[in-house]
């Protein structure tokens, strides 16, 4: 059996049963919009997201989930959704998941304007139901995920960027949503608990592991979706590269740097400086602290008793660090 299928076996009926009440959260009377979004919901990922909602919730309650957890988990998808949408528009992106994007088959203005309809979509299913403290773990994660971009766009144009700057970007960036989803896991069920909290910064741990192997992946031999060397033409600053620019001599970090700048379109060029960033420990590094997040991470659900949606969740975190794609 597959590693996700393994996962998701605990909640196997919450899932279908999510399914079809997701479809339901986003339907409209205009014919173009539920076009659209059938198209969006028929090319859906691993759907990891819900997935935490619903474990959190059955972990932290013997197993229990309420109407407020379906409700977390598709409001969740809807603003994650939403964000996708709109980072294909701000990124030129005609692929999604190997498919066309919503930009590439119905243009920038409908893609932006979908976004703009998931994002209300998300926020009235709350506001309806009075799910105010739900509400607020979601605005928090939206308000962290827009100033994490903005961060990282200003200091890739400066590239001066520190380790402690780095983790504050992927934290906000990637950490803070996947954080969301535990948070509102634990809250659907046991709201102004402490699980709320504990369950929230254990998304924010696995949020940093995920993204440190994301960034790894750039360095990687295998196709993973993205050519090897994107970040470095993008002049995106990642961890490996911050590593080895911090302890390189005056005449490395010279030309590191003047290769990012200056020939970071150069395929020869960005082959060399991934080379260099190989050979001067910038991968054991970034693994070196992926593997930490990863343990503390670990060491966050020892706290609670022994369930198959513990099993569950101690396997997506090793998943997280493991994953080939």
């Amino acid at each position: 059996m597959k590693i996700v299928e393994r996962i998701k076996q605990p909640i196997a009926f919450e899932m279908e049963l999510f399914e079809q009440k997701f479809q339901l959260s986003m339907s409209s009377k205009v014919a173009l919009l539920n076009r659209i979004t059938h198209y969006i919901v028929n090319r859906k990922g691993k759907q990891m997201r819900p997935m935490f909602v619903f474990l959190v919730s059955k972990m932290v309650s013997n197993g229990e989930v309420s109407e407020r957890t379906y409700r977390g988990a598709s409001v969740i998808e809807l603003i994650h959704t939403a964000t996708l949408v709109h980072d294909d528009v701000v990124d030129d992106s005609n692929r999604r998941r190997g498919f066309f994007s919503v930009n590439a088959l119905w243009k920038n203005k409908i893609a932006v304007l979908i976004g703009d309809y998931l994002l209300s979509k998300g926020l009235l299913l709350s506001i309806d139901n009075n799910d105010f403290d739900l509400l607020k773990i979601i605005s928090i994660a939206v308000r962290e995920m827009s100033e994490g971009e903005l961060l990282q766009i200003e200091k890739a144009r400066k590239l001066d960027i520190t380790e402690e700057v780095y983790y504050e970007i992927i934290r906000q960036k990637t950490a803070t949503l996947i954080a969301a989803c535990c948070s509102l896991g634990a809250a659907s069920v046991k709201p102004e608990s402490n699980h709320v909290e504990t369950m929230r910064k254990f998304g924010e741990l696995i949020g940093m592991a995920f993204q440190i192997k994301d960034d790894l992946f750039d360095y990687g031999e295998t196709q993973i979706g993205k050519p090897t060397g994107i970040d470095i033409k993008e002049q995106k600053m990642t961890l490996p590269l911050i590593y080895v620019l911090n302890n390189a001599s005056k005449k490395d970090k010279r030309w590191l740097i003047n290769s990012i700048k200056n020939h970071n379109k150069d395929a020869k060029r960005v082959k060399e400086v991934i080379a260099f960033v190989k050979d001067n420990g910038g991968l054991d590094y970034a693994i070196k602290k992926m593997k930490q997040f990863q343990a503390d991470a670990l060491q966050l659900l020892q706290a609670y008793p022994k369930s198959d949606y513990k099993s569950s969740l101690e396997l997506m975190v090793n998943y997280v660090i493991d994953r080939k794609k």
